[in-house]
C-alpha cells in the first residue's frame, strides 16, 4: 500500500510538473508573440544627436532572417543583433543623410564571416565617411576580421590591455583517412579524369593536402590576404611589408601599446573613456543616444511608390534535392519555384541572383539552371556573387546576363565527384553483422553500403561523373562565350578568387550587391523608376515560430553558439551522409579569424 501511494505520489508530481511547464511555455511564447508583434506595428523614432551602434559579433548571413529565436544567445537568453549584410548596408547608406544621426559607433572584436561580406560592409562605410560624419571603433581585442572593419574609421580604440591579432592567414583541413582505416569503412571515389584540384574527397583517403590542393590554396590565401592588408595600408598609411612584418612577428597580439606605437589604433581607452570621446562628437552632456541596427531600419521605410521591381532572390547554402528548410540551405524544388514566380510576375522587369553558395547536388543545380535559363529569355538575371559562388553555385550562375563578384568572392570549381560509402568491413568485422541477399538482377543491390562497388559499377558511375563534367564545363562555355577545352583548363575543380576569376572570365567585373542591382535597373530601361523586392518571401510570424521550435534547429543555433569557429568541423562530419551521389560542391569554407 505504501509503495501504491509512493507511484501514485511520483505520477502526480510529474503530472503537476508538465502542466507547470506547459503553461509556462505558452506565457512565454505568449510574450515573444506580444513583444514582437509590437515591434513589427511600431515604427522607431531616431532622436537628434543619436548614434548608429553596431555590434557585429555573429555570422553575418546575405539578408536578415526574421527567426523568432535566431537571435537569442542560448547562453545568456539574451536578444541579440543579428541584421542581415543587405539590411546592414541599408542602414549605413540612410544614416550618411539622416540628420538625426551624428555618425556610427562600432563595438568589435571578432566576426565569423567570410572576407567578401566584410568587404562589402567597408566599402559602404567608406563611402558614408564622405558625408563628413565621424566613424569611431572599440574593442576590448581585435581579431583580423574585425580589424579590417575597424582601419576605415576615424578613431579606432583599443582596450588598454586588449590585443589586436594581426597574424596571417592559414587554413587547415580535416582529414579522416586514419580514422576510416580504424573503424574498417571505405569512402569510394569516383572523380573526372581532370578534376585533379577537385580537393573535397580528398580528407576521405589522403592525410594531408595533394601539391594541387596546396598549390591552390597558396593562391587563393595570397589573394585574399593581399586584399586585406592592402585595404589596412590605404587607411592606415602602414605599408603592406610593415603589416606582414608585425604579422610575421606577432607584435601586437599581446601588446596594446604597440599597436598604438605602429600605429594600428589611435587610442588606448577603457569604456568609460570612449563614452567620455562620443560625448564629446555628439555634443551631449547626458546619455548618449545609441540606435542599434535592427531598431534603426524600423525608422525608415522604402517610399517607392513605382511598379517596376527588381527582384533580388537570394541563393544561400549548399544546394540540395527537392524541398526544405530555404532559410538555411539552398532546396532545387523551393528555388526554381521562387525563380518561377518572379518570371510569371509582370511587376518584375529584372533579376538579380545573389549567389552564396558553395555548391552541392549536381541534379539540384541542373534544375535550378534549368529555370534560370527559362527566365533568361524573357527577363534580364544579372548575377551578383557573395562569399562563396563555386561548383553548383557557379554552376546556377554562369548563364546569367552579367556576374559581378566581389574581389574575395570564392568562385569557380568547376568540377564534380561522388562518394560512396562501403561500411562492410565496420559491420562483419567491428561489430559481428553480416549480411545475405537475394536478387533478380545482377545489380539489383547497387548503391548498397553493405558491401564496395564492383568494377563495373564504378564504370559506370565514372560514365555519370565524367558526362556531369561535361555538361558543367558545357554550360559555362556557353554562358560566358568560352570554349569547352578552356573552361576546363581553368576548371578542373580549381577554386579562384574573384580579383583572379575576373582576369579569367568567370566574372565580369568586381562589384557588390548594389552594383548588380543598378546595372539590373539599367538593362531593364528603368532608370529611377523601380523598387527592389526580397525573394523569397519571408514566412510569416506564426510558420516561423513554429518552425524556431524544432528540436533540431534549437539544437543547431545552440551547438554553433557554442562551438564559434570549430562549428565547421561538426558540420563537415555531418555532411558526410549527406553529400553521397554525384556533387558539384566546393572543398572547404574560409573565414577570417
Amino acid at each position: 500500500m505504501k509503495f501504491g501511494k509512493i507511484v501514485l505520489a511520483a505520477f502526480l508530481g510529474t503530472l503537476i510538473a508538465l502542466v507547470i511547464n506547459f503553461f509556462i511555455k505558452v506565457g512565454v511564447v505568449s510574450s515573444m508573440i506580444s513583444s514582437l508583434s509590437k515591434d513589427t506595428e511600431t515604427s522607431t523614432t531616431v532622436k537628434p544627436n543619436s548614434v548608429l551602434y553596431m555590434k557585429l559579433d555573429y555570422e553575418i548571413p546575405d539578408r536578415t532572417v526574421d527567426n523568432p529565436f535566431g537571435g537569442i544567445s542560448f547562453n545568456s537568453m539574451e536578444a541579440k543583433d543579428a541584421t542581415g549584410m543587405t539590411e546592414i548596408l541599408r542602414n549605413i547608406e540612410h544614416a550618411k543623410t539622416d540628420p538625426n544621426i551624428k555618425g556610427i559607433y562600432m563595438e568589435l572584436s571578432s566576426i565569423p564571416t567570410s572576407t567578401a561580406t566584410l568587404q562589402e560592409i567597408r566599402g559602404k562605410l567608406i563611402e558614408f565617411k564622405e558625408s563628413g560624419k565621424f566613424i569611431v571603433t572599440y574593442g576590448e581585442s581585435y581579431s583580423q576580421s574585425a580589424y579590417y572593419i575597424a582601419s576605415i574609421a576615424d578613431k579606432i580604440i583599443l582596450n588598454p590591455e586588449g590585443a589586436l591579432d594581426l597574424h596571417g592567414m592559414a587554413s587547415q583541413v580535416m582529414f579522416y583517412k586514419h580514422l576510416f582505416e580504424k573503424l574498417d569503412v571505405e569512402m569510394q571515389i569516383v572523380r573526372g579524369p581532370n578534376n585533379r584540384f577537385k580537393s573535397a574527397v580528398e580528407p576521405y583517403f589522403l592525410d594531408k593536402m595533394s601539391e594541387a590542393n596546396r598549390e591552390q590554396m597558396d593562391k587563393l590565401l595570397g589573394t585574399v590576404w593581399g586584399q586585406i592588408l592592402t585595404g589596412i595600408s590605404q587607411s592606415r598609411n602602414i605599408s603592406v611589408e610593415q603589416l606582414n612584418q608585425i604579422a610575421d612577428n606577432l607584435e601586437t597580439i599581446f601588446n596594446a601599446q604597440k599597436a598604438l606605437d605602429f600605429g594600428l589604433v589611435d587610442n588606448l581607452y577603457f569604456k568609460d573613456q570612449v563614452i567620455d570621446e562620443l560625448k564629446g562628437l555628439t555634443g551631449s552632456n547626458k546619455e548618449i543616444n545609441a540606435i542599434g541596427n535592427a531598431n534603426y531600419a524600423k525608422s525608415y521605410k522604402d517610399k517607392s511608390v513605382s511598379k517596376n521591381e527588381v527582384a533580388v532572390i537570394y541563393a544561400s547554402g549548399q544546394i540540395f534535392d527537392g524541398k526544405g528548410d530555404e532559410e538555411q540551405n539552398i532546396y532545387s524544388e523551393n528555388l526554381s519555384k521562387t525563380i518561377r514566380k518572379a518570371r510569371e510576375d509582370e511587376n518584375v522587369k529584372a533579376i538579380v541572383l545573389r549567389v552564396n553558395s558553395p555548391g552541392g547536388s549536381a541534379v539540384a543545380s541542373a534544375i535550378i539552371g534549368r529555370e534560370l535559363d527559362l527566365t533568361k529569355e524573357v527577363k534580364p538575371i544579372i548575377v551578383s556573387m557573395g562569399n562563396y559562388a563555386a561548383s553548383g553555385g557557379y554552376w546556377i550562375s554562369a548563364k546569367g546576363d552579367y556576374i559581378f563578384a566581389d574581389p574575395t568572392t570564392l568562385t569557380g570549381s568547376i568540377g564534380v565527384f561522388g562518394t560512396f560509402p562501403n561500411v562492410k568491413g565496420l559491420l562483419n568485422d567491428k561489430i559481428g553483422l553480416t549480411f545475405d541477399v537475394v536478387k533478380t538482377n545482377e545489380n539489383a543491390d547497387f548503391g548498397t553500403i553493405t558491401q564496395p562497388l564492383t568494377e563495373f559499377q564504378y564504370s559506370k558511375l565514372q560514365e555519370m561523373v565524367v558526362k556531369t563534367y561535361d555538361d558543367f564545363t558545357k554550360r559555362v562555355a556557353e554562358g560566358r562565350g568560352l570554349t569547352q577545352s578552356y573552361v576546363d583548363s581553368i576548371g578542373q575543380g580549381r577554386v579562384w578568387a574573384g580579383a583572379d576569376a575576373i582576369g579569367l572570365g568567370l566574372v565580369d567585373q568586381l562589384g557588390d550587391m548594389e552594383d548588380a542591382i543598378a546595372y539590373a535597373a539599367q538593362k531593364a530601361n528603368l532608370g529611377d523608376d523601380f523598387k527592389v523586392t526580397e525573394w523569397p518571401k519571408q514566412k510569416d510570424f506564426f510558420t516561423r515560430l513554429m518552425d524556431s521550435m524544432n528540436e533540431k534547429d534549437k539544437i543547431d543555433i545552440a551547438l554553433k553558439q557554442k562551438l564559434g569557429v570549430y562549428y565547421n568541423y561538426f558540420k563537415g562530419l555531418e555532411n558526410l551522409q549527406k553529400n553521397t551521389g554525384i556533387q558539384a560542391r566546393m572543398p572547404f569554407d574560409m573565414v577570417i579569424e
